[in-house]
């Protein structure tokens, strides 16, 4: 399914810039997104190599264990994580939350420092 459109409406509602998360890129994804835990969280850093700059995961927080976030080309997130494809236009320096009936979207320029 084409999400670009659904990106380029996220974008222009919340005034990010649209930047692309090509299919072919990667995400960091937490293993806990397939089991149906809320919220749905998920930040972009700036592009870097093959990956597209986005981390997402479930529940309050998220762990700084190594092994916390798993490598997963965008084309996957169909099967994992449908609801945050429509997100991944928002440019580097910004964030979303996700929960049922509940979406927030915001810009954090700190997401830019390194």
């Amino acid at each position: 399914m084409d999400y670009i459109n659904e990106q380029k409406l996220v974008c222009e509602r919340y005034g990010s810039p649209f930047y692309e998360s090509q299919m072919f890129l990667k995400v960091g994804i937490s293993k806990n997104v397939k089991n149906g835990v809320w919220p749905i969280n998920g930040l972009r850093h700036p592009l870097e190599g093959d990956t597209t700059g986005w981390y997402i995961w479930a529940g309050e927080e998220f762990s700084t264990e190594p092994d916390f976030f798993t490598p997963l080309h965008v084309e996957h997130l169909e099967d994992w994580c449908p609801l945050a494809l429509k997100y991944l236009g928002l440019a580097p320096g910004w964030r979303f939350l996700l929960a049922p009936d509940y979406e927030d979207v915001w810009e954090d320029l700190q997401l830019l420092q390194i």
